[in-house]
């Protein structure tokens, strides 16, 4: 089966919806001094899988699959989704500011508006911690 150029758009228009509906409802931002502050969990095997599928599932349709910033969401998007290979971004992000996204999505650290939050995740600080690994790790692929 090919599919065409409009079909990978809108399925990534879709999914970009779908997860800006689901950021726009749970704690404020203001309450994000938690997340990372204490002190790190101890990451289990069961957080780091539940980590991969949603880094399958929500974040690669604009990170792409490899953190690269080429998901089929990335095509429209203005400004593109990060890199996560970008070395200097790589050094000066922290990872609290890295956590804090994941949470509260990107304005909430400054960032594009476009990074949608992922609230229900904010009560799993471990899953939070292994894709915090997962873009750490793209780091040093380069």
């Amino acid at each position: 089966m090919t599919v065409g150029k409009a079909t990978v758009w809108t399925a990534g228009a879709a999914l970009w919806l779908v997860a800006s509906a689901c950021g726009s409802k749970g704690p404020e931002p203001a309450a994000a001094a938690s997340v990372g502050e204490a002190a790190a969990p101890a990451i289990s095997a069961t957080a780091r899988a539940e980590a991969k599928e949603i880094f399958a599932t929500r974040c690669a349709a604009c990170h792409g699959p490899d953190g690269r910033g080429d998901g089929p969401g990335a095509a429209a998007m203005v400004p593109k989704p990060r890199n996560y290979h970008d070395a200097a971004w790589q050094a000066q992000v922290k990872d609290d500011e890295i956590e804090k996204a994941i949470v509260y999505g990107g304005a909430a650290v400054g960032r594009s508006p476009a990074m949608v939050g992922n609230p229900d995740l904010g009560p799993k600080p471990e899953v939070v911690g292994a894709l915090r690994e997962i873009v750490r790790e793209f780091g040093r692929q380069q």
